[in-house]
């Protein structure tokens, strides 16, 4: 898998995570590319183009599955007005009102509680 540069971490201090280019994504969930696409087109998975070629972070995958409360805190945020950037920034960055980062609530299973601070950041 390749890791991408620096360069494309989030810029609001988050801290850094490997990324997952569309050929990572094929060999990492173990889907065909197409299938991988509409995963990210459902807001399934999200990622950033800032480097130049799309990636999505790694840790929104759990055991070669898209995080399963990912889908809803994209959209909730996404419906806020976030771009995609700002969604993965606000995701990797730490949230002081959750004491960790947004990814890192979901991983533990807070999610309604990742989703009500996302629905006021309208």
């Amino acid at each position: 898998m390749s890791e991408q540069s620096e360069n494309h971490l989030p810029e609001n201090g988050a801290t850094p995570t490997e990324w997952l280019t569309m050929p990572d994504l094929v060999e990492v969930l173990g889907e065909p590319l197409g299938r991988v696409r509409r995963l990210i087109d459902e807001h399934y998975l999200i990622g950033s183009r800032r480097s130049g070629v799309f990636a999505v972070p790694s840790v929104f995958i759990v055991d070669g599955h898209p995080l399963s409360s990912l889908r809803g805190t994209v959209i909730a945020l996404q419906d806020a007005g976030f771009t995609d950037d700002e969604v993965v920034d606000w995701l990797l960055a730490d949230e002081d009102t959750l004491g960790r980062s947004p990814i890192a609530a979901l991983l533990a299973g807070h999610k309604s509680e990742v989703r009500r601070i996302a629905r006021t950041l309208a």
